[in-house]
């Protein structure tokens, strides 16, 4: 498939914190002391990232309590123990005095703007010492997005976001001129803020700043690429680099605007867009091709967190700063026989959940094709209550209710009991058996109840 060139990031935040969010608890790690920061940078070495992105700060920006943040001695800890181990670190942060924080733990890279006040001499001084690079993503911050409605400039939380974008703008152009290097990110994904065009928007605001056109460039190229330890292999044209190039029909060091004007892009020294391009049969194509997938998907009696298909076992509870307390480990069920025993505390809160997700393949990346199937069978057993299981596909995710005892029973679910489950990413197609992606069980009982499940022999009939 014809792509640009990724870096894969690791994620670390706080126990409840912005970016903990997710049931990989592989490459996303939870700490909030200096020992388990290094342990659990020492735990993502396994993984090859490239690079470690800290949620040292949440949501907050500086207008609600602050529950979540991650204190200097735990991030210094884990820069430390980061770059030891060559791995560069980003850090989520939003507020001036946080900026201080991240730059006296001498983080590389500090992720989005600081913008709730203008930068003081304090926090310049850190950067500038620690070496610390600004990556300010304004894409995402601009209150009015190119090409959407214009917002209510009387809503209180419109008024906001213009004050707060004031002071991104300010900052990084009082940091640039300060010294401290800037690169350009862009949060892409988020609302208004799509992937590719907002990279070129992201230039276009730094000139907006205050910044020039050729400022901006560098900021684009080698600032990012030094920013992510890779000046040596790209960031600008030179003999015996990464021939990845952008070549434009006009001359954006005088006109940013003319950014937009791409002409030809080379990954690699290989012409991928424009006169010469070649379009792989995988450009085309909206995901990976599915593969037949095992009748077996896990009997709970092979390797410790694995699959029967060599994928691994995930959590999935709720989320948030107070969330459900789970533990889900293979335990006997009769004599060298073992089960997957899933056991949980609720969280105090509306409608907690505790839950366990099998992925079909490796990382969930390829679909798997069960059109040779029926349905899914699995003995169960549990607390008496009420479970829903789940099947997630690339179309939406589908479910089915179980109930379970405290007997041992065999329950089968044909794919043509399950229903589709409304929200985001929904689609409205029927169902096609050709795109599943994983496997869930999970359940709800009141705040502060307790459940257990226990699953085993799960497959497709």
């Amino acid at each position: 498939m014809t792509a640009p060139h990724v870096n894969f990031t690791a994620r670390m935040s706080t126990p409840g914190g912005h970016g903990a969010d997710w049931a990989d608890v592989a490459t996303t790690k939870w700490v909030s002391t200096a020992e388990a920061a290094r342990a659990e940078v020492r735990a993502l070495l396994p993984y090859k990232p490239d690079a470690i992105k800290a949620f040292a700060d949440g949501w907050r920006y500086g207008t609600s309590p602050d529950n979540t943040s991650m204190d200097y001695w735990t991030l210094s800890a884990l820069v430390d123990e980061a770059h030891k181990n060559n791995l560069k670190v980003l850090t989520h942060t939003v507020t001036v005095e946080r900026g201080k924080v991240a730059a006296r733990a001498k983080v590389d890279v500090i992720a989005h703007s600081l913008q709730d006040r203008e930068v003081d001499a304090e926090v310049v001084e850190l950067m500038r010492a620690n070496g610390t690079v600004y990556a300010p993503t304004l894409a995402v911050y601009e209150p009015v997005k190119p090409g959407r409605p214009e917002p209510d400039r009387n809503d209180p939380r419109v008024k906001q976001s213009f004050v707060k974008f004031g002071y991104a703008l300010h900052n990084v152009k009082a940091l640039h001129d300060a010294g401290v290097p800037i690169a350009v990110g862009t949060d892409a994904g988020m609302p208004g803020t799509p992937h590719g065009v907002a990279t070129l928007r992201e230039m276009e605001l730094l000139v907006q700043a205050g910044l020039t056109p050729s400022q901006a460039l560098i900021a684009g190229t080698a600032n990012s690429a030094r920013a992510m330890n890779e000046i040596a292999d790209r960031g600008t044209i030179e003999k015996g680099k990464r021939a990845d190039l952008v070549l434009i029909a006009g001359t954006p060091w005088t006109s940013i605007a003319d950014i937009r004007k791409t002409e030809q892009v080379f990954i690699d020294g290989k012409p991928v867009f424009g006169p010469g391009a070649r379009p792989t049969v995988a450009d085309g194509r909206m995901s990976m091709p599915a593969v037949k997938v095992a009748a077996l998907v896990d009997d709970f009696e092979g390797a410790p967190g694995r699959t029967r298909l060599d994928t691994l076992r995930l959590d999935d509870m709720d989320g948030g700063h107070d969330r459900t307390v789970q533990v889900s480990q293979a335990a006997v069920r009769q004599g060298a026989d073992h089960a997957l025993l899933l056991a949980a505390r609720m969280a105090t809160k509306e409608n907690p959940s505790a839950g366990v997700i099998l992925p079909l393949s490796r990382g969930s990346v390829e679909p798997v094709d069960a059109q040779a199937f029926k349905g899914v069978r699995f003995d169960v057993r549990g607390d008496g209550g009420a479970y829903g299981f789940t099947v997630n596909t690339q179309g939406g995710r589908w479910r089915a209710p179980v109930t379970a005892g405290p007997e041992w029973m065999t329950v089968e679910v044909p794919f043509s009991s399950l229903v589709r489950v409304p929200g985001r990413g929904a689609s409205t197609g029927a169902w096609t058996g050709s795109d599943l992606i994983d496997l869930g069980f999970s359940g709800s009982r009141e705040a502060g109840r307790k459940l257990w499940l226990q699953i085993d022999n799960v497959t497709f009939y």
